[in-house]
């Protein structure tokens, strides 16, 4: 079962929500209060509240009933919502207020209750254990930070499954429904690191070697900011949102209150460069060197002992680890309900690309089975290069990786940015989902949100990498999974728009370069640009599949005819949907009419420059729209390969 709750439900769905809660009792029953091994679903209510649910209870939650008394947040899990509680027992109250020093609950300073009770709640969405996966939880917690779930197995309990939540917390009653969420009751209070990253890093016993090179090269210091103090947006346009006319039809958008920076650095551990050869810091500094200077002979021994230069080897290697935005382990490619049931995994393994913080440079992610990984190439277990696998919370032991303002996740090979990644791992069709193309779209959880109805909206000066004329409004709806668009999300772009984005990096070489779009017949004519040179004529974004000027033409049994098909849409400047993905039940998107790839040029692009895409609406309407899916950079040699290019 998967998102019981949403954000707004009818009387209807309340009903039917009602009905599950209680077939969930009926099928999971109870089980004993031992704290040995972590329950099944203990109790469903169609009438109690979390708050009430806790108070009924005071045997067991009247500290942490207390807690949330004090922060003046018990009342809020007495309304209307969805929200996910993880409630500490009496026992982990009173065991923190040990470790603390204070006598009792009223000892704690007000803040400190404030702070402790919105690191328990989840205050969009209810998550039961069977909608919890290895990662992060989608939403954030009142403190805008993420909960971590990882997994073990009781050797002493015929291997029964063990759920901690932050790594530190086991969850010893679970599933507990109520009319507004579910509580998840846990044995340990929960705290979050207030270290920023590279502190957190050199704080960890086991990456010292990593810790050691980060400070040397001086890419600690790009890691050192966290909030932006000039964003500001109004208490209403973040809690009850702001009024929208888009796709058709009016809807609520919802801004984030606060603008982050934030940051994820891949981490080698001590462990992982041992079993390379690398002891020490001046092993790591001729290793990097050995790499980098075949990757960039122009540079070669030009800046060795340069260490805070860009170019720099060792500043090379440690900034090839790190990205300017917050990814947990299962934001990196589509995850969940988006995986299981839209990606068509017999065909491509979910994978998208991001830029990282050495300059020129991106990381190809992708998750087969065998979990998740950074520069792999290859289908599944068949894999020709193997990459580098980062390791999943269970996988990765108690240590807390998340900072103030990001999270490090083990890998467990050296990751660099080699001549065979360049030349062989990144000779691909490179698809750039919209919702990575800025910081600021994952930073604020806009691109993990759940839910067709929830539009993350985003003001214009706030969006890096994006500058937008006054007219234009940017919102991003994400994780449909009824949505014919790539990974269920797209970047949704309304008004008199004129938007420009930076394009990530790519090696140097010819590329066709694409825009993966849905048509729709409220979505008007847009006019496209690269670095200011338009690109052909206006795309008429109300124009199907069939037209003449397109010439969709369904696949048959036939794959000749299918290639000839494909090759005469082609010479239009026009391609189908991929057929590696498809909405929920549906159809893979090569087979959908109003799924389409538009040419927009092809062109050499060149590694040591900046690329822009240029969007500008034509049509004198404030209503049309460009619902932006994705965008293709995509290789001569894959295009134009004498076995053709792939239909996934």
């Amino acid at each position: 079962m998967k998102q019981l709750f949403h954000h707004s439900l009818s009387a209807h769905a309340i009903g039917l929500t009602t009905l599950l809660l209680v077939a969930l009792t009926t099928i999971f029953g109870s089980c004993s209060d031992d704290d040995n091994a972590t329950q099944l679903n203990f109790y469903s209510s169609v009438r109690l509240t979390a708050s009430d649910f806790m108070a009924s209870q005071p045997d067991r939650y009247s500290e942490f009933v207390n807690i949330l008394q004090r922060a003046n947040y018990f009342s809020l899990l007495e309304t209307y919502g969805t929200y996910t509680v993880f409630a500490p027992t009496n026992d982990a109250v009173n065991d923190y207020l040990h470790q603390h020093g204070y006598a009792s609950v009223n000892d704690i300073p007000a803040a400190e209750c404030d702070t402790l009770a919105r690191t328990h709640i989840v205050s969009k969405g209810a998550y039961f254990t069977s909608d919890i996966s290895d990662g992060a939880l989608p939403e954030m917690n009142m403190c805008d930070r993420y909960i971590t779930i990882s997994s073990d197995s009781d050797v002493n309990n015929n291997n029964a499954l063990l759920l901690y939540v932050n790594k530190k917390a086991r969850i010893i009653q679970k599933d507990d429904s109520v009319t507004n969420g579910v509580v998840q009751t846990i044995n340990s209070v929960l705290t979050a690191s207030n270290l920023f990253l590279p502190d957190l890093i050199e704080a960890d016993s086991t990456t010292q070697i990593f810790a050691q090179a980060l400070r040397l090269t001086g890419m600690a210091d790009s890691l050192g900011k966290y909030i932006d103090e000039s964003y500001s947006v109004g208490e209403d346009s973040v809690t009850d949102g702001v009024r929208v006319f888009y796709g058709g039809y009016w809807q609520y958008c919802h801004f984030p209150e606060h603008r982050y920076f934030k940051y994820t650095a891949f981490v080698e551990p001590d462990k992982v460069f041992h079993e390379a050869g690398i002891n020490n810091l001046d092993d790591l500094k001729a290793y990097a060197k050995s790499v980098y200077d075949a990757t960039y002979p122009e540079d070669a021994g030009l800046y060795d002992n340069d260490w805070t230069n860009r170019k720099n080897p060792l500043n090379r290697f440690i900034s090839y680890h790190l990205i300017n935005r917050l990814g947990n382990y299962s934001d990196w490619c589509s995850s969940g309900e988006i995986k299981t049931q839209c990606c068509i995994t017999s065909v491509a393994d979910p994978e998208d690309f991001y830029e990282t913080m050495c300059p020129g440079t991106i990381m190809r992610f992708c998750s087969p089975s065998a979990g998740l990984f950074i520069n792999r190439k290859g289908l599944q277990n068949k894999a020709t290069i193997r990459g580098v696998k980062v390791l999943s919370p269970s996988e990765s032991g108690v240590t807390d990786q998340s900072a103030l303002n990001g999270v490090y996740h083990y890998i467990d090979r050296p990751l660099v940015y080699s001549t065979e990644v360049r030349d062989n791992v990144l000779n691909c069709r490179i698809r750039v989902d919209g919702t990575t193309m800025s910081p600021d779209f994952m930073n604020a959880g806009a691109r993990g949100h759940f839910g067709e109805d929830y539009l993350t909206g985003f003001k214009n000066d706030f969006i890096q990498d994006w500058k937008l004329s006054p007219e234009t409004f940017i919102g991003v709806h994400s994780n449909e999974l009824h949505w014919h668009s790539y990974e269920g999300n797209a970047v949704c772009i309304t008004g008199i728009y004129d938007v420009t984005m930076k394009l990530p990096p790519v090696p140097s070489g010819t590329y066709e370069i694409r825009l993966g779009y849905t048509v729709g017949t409220e979505r008007g004519v847009v006019q496209v640009y690269l670095n200011n040179e338009p690109c052909g004529i206006p795309i008429d974004l109300r124009e199907y599949g069939p037209s003449n000027n397109i010439g969709w033409v369904a696949d048959t049994d036939d794959p000749d005819e299918n290639n000839a098909n494909d090759k005469a849409m082609h010479n239009r400047g026009y391609m189908k949907g991929m057929d590696s993905y498809r909405s929920v039940n549906g159809n893979p998107f090569r087979g959908n009419v109003e799924n389409l790839r538009r040419i927009l040029t092809t062109v050499y692009l060149d590694n040591k420059q900046t690329y822009y895409l240029r969007f500008r609406q034509v049509l004198d309407d404030p209503n049309c729209y460009l619902s932006f899916d994705y965008i293709e950079l995509c290789p001569k040699s894959v295009y134009d390969s004498p076995s053709g290019e792939d239909t996934h």
